[in-house]
C-alpha cells in the first residue's frame, strides 16, 4: 500500500515534474553553474572597481542572472546577441571568457576590446555578441539590424535584443517595432524590467503596459518571471519557435530585479533596504534553481560545493589575468578607427 504523500510533498513533487518538463537534471545544474559566475564575476568587478582598478562607469548584474541564461539556452549558436551597458552577465552567457571580459573592466590589452571599450562596449565577433552599449535604446534599432542581415543572408539566425523598462520609453525603440513588425524580422525585443530606471521606479516613468506597447505595431508578447530561470527559458523557447518560424518579431517582459545600484557610484536611497533584502531572501535566481535541483535527487550538496569552488577559482583566475594583462600601446588609439 502506498503511504500517501503530505501537501507539502505533492507540491514538491509537482515542481521536480514541471522543472524537468522544461530542462534536464543536467542543464539546470548548468544554468545553476552560470548563473553562480556571473553573480560571482560581477561581486569581483565591485571589489576591483572599490579598488579603483576599474574606472569609468561599471553596471552590475546581481540579481538578474537569470534572465540572460535562461534566454541564451533557447538559442543557437548562429544567432546574435545586442544589450546595454548591464552587459558582463550577457557576455559571460554568451561564452565568452571571464578572463577577457574583467581584463576589459580594468582597461587592459587582453580584453575583448584589446582595453579601450571598458564595461559597456565589448564585442566578440565569434560569439556573434555585439555589444555593450551605452546609447539608452540603441540595441532595439541595432538589433533590428542585425536580424534584417540574418533575413536577407537567409541563414535561419535571429537576434535577441535586450533594454531595461527605462529604455522602453525611447522614441527609436518604436520605429524599431514598426519596421521590424513591417518586414517580419527574426527579433526577440527583450526589456529586463527591473523596476527602476536609474533612480526612478517604473511606476512614474512609464504609462501603461510596457508589453502592450506592441499591440499597436501587431507583435505579440509574453510577460515572464525574471528570477525563475525554467520559466524564462520556457518563455525563450515558445519566443524562438515563432521567431524563426517566420512569424516576425516577439517580446518578452522580463520581470526582474537589481539588488545594486543603478551604477557603482549610486546609493540607491530611492528604494528600502528592506525591500532588497525581502527579494533576497524569498526571490534569488539562484536560490530558486539550487533548491529545485535538491528536490529532485539527481546532485547532492557535494556536487554544488564542488562548483561553487570551480566559480571562484575561474573569477579569481579573471582578477588575476586583468591585473597582470599590460595597458594597450599608445599606437592603439589609431587602430580599428573608421574614417
Amino acid at each position: 500500500m502506498a503511504i500517501p504523500t503530505s501537501p507539502a510533498g505533492k507540491a514538491k513533487l509537482q515542481s521536480v515534474k514541471a522543472a524537468s518538463n522544461i530542462a534536464t537534471a543536467e542543464q539546470m545544474m548548468q544554468f545553476y553553474k552560470d548563473m553562480l559566475l556571473i553573480r560571482r564575476f560581477e561581486e569581483k568587478a565591485g571589489q576591483l572597481y572599490g579598488m579603483g582598478l576599474i574606472g569609468g562607469f561599471c553596471h552590475l548584474y546581481i540579481g538578474q542572472e537569470a534572465v540572460v541564461v535562461g534566454i541564451q539556452s533557447a538559442l543557437e549558436p548562429g544567432d546574435s546577441v545586442i544589450t546595454a551597458y548591464r552587459d558582463h552577465g550577457h557576455m559571460l552567457a554568451c561564452g565568452m571568457e571571464a578572463n577577457g571580459v574583467m581584463a576589459e573592466l580594468t582597461g587592459r590589452s587582453g580584453g575583448y576590446s584589446k582595453g579601450k571599450g571598458g564595461s559597456m562596449h565589448m564585442f566578440s565577433r565569434d560569439k556573434k555578441f555585439y555589444g555593450g552599449h551605452g546609447i539608452v535604446g540603441a540595441t532595439a534599432p541595432l538589433g533590428a539590424g542585425l536580424a534584417f542581415a540574418h533575413k536577407y543572408r537567409n541563414d535561419g539566425g535571429i537576434t535577441t535584443a535586450y533594454y531595461g523598462d527605462g529604455a522602453s520609453n525611447q522614441g527609436q525603440v518604436y520605429e524599431a517595432y514598426n519596421m521590424a513588425s513591417l518586414w517580419k524580422l527574426p527579433i526577440i525585443f527583450i526589456i529586463e524590467n527591473n523596476k527602476y530606471s536609474m533612480g526612478t521606479s517604473q511606476k512614474r516613468h512609464a504609462a501603461g503596459d510596457l508589453l502592450k506597447r506592441g499591440e499597436g505595431y501587431d507583435i505579440p508578447g509574453e510577460k515572464v518571471d525574471g528570477m525563475n530561470v525554467l520559466a524564462v527559458r520556457a518563455a525563450a523557447l515558445k519566443a524562438v519557435e515563432h521567431v524563426r518560424g517566420g512569424k516576425g518579431p516577439m517580446i518578452l517582459e522580463v520581470m526582474t530585479y537589481r539588488y545594486r545600484g543603478h551604477s557603482m557610484s549610486d546609493p540607491g536611497k530611492y528604494r528600502s533596504k528592506e525591500e532588497v533584502e525581502q527579494m533576497r531572501e524569498h526571490n534569488d535566481p539562484i536560490d530558486h534553481i539550487r533548491k529545485i535541483i535538491l528536490e529532485s535527487g539527481k546532485y547532492s550538496e557535494e556536487a554544488f560545493k564542488t562548483i561553487d569552488k570551480q566559480v571562484k577559482e575561474v573569477v579569481n583566475a579573471s582578477a588575476e589575468f586583468a591585473q597582470q594583462s599590460p595597458e594597450p600601446d599608445p599606437s592603439e588609439l589609431w587602430t580599428d578607427i573608421l574614417l
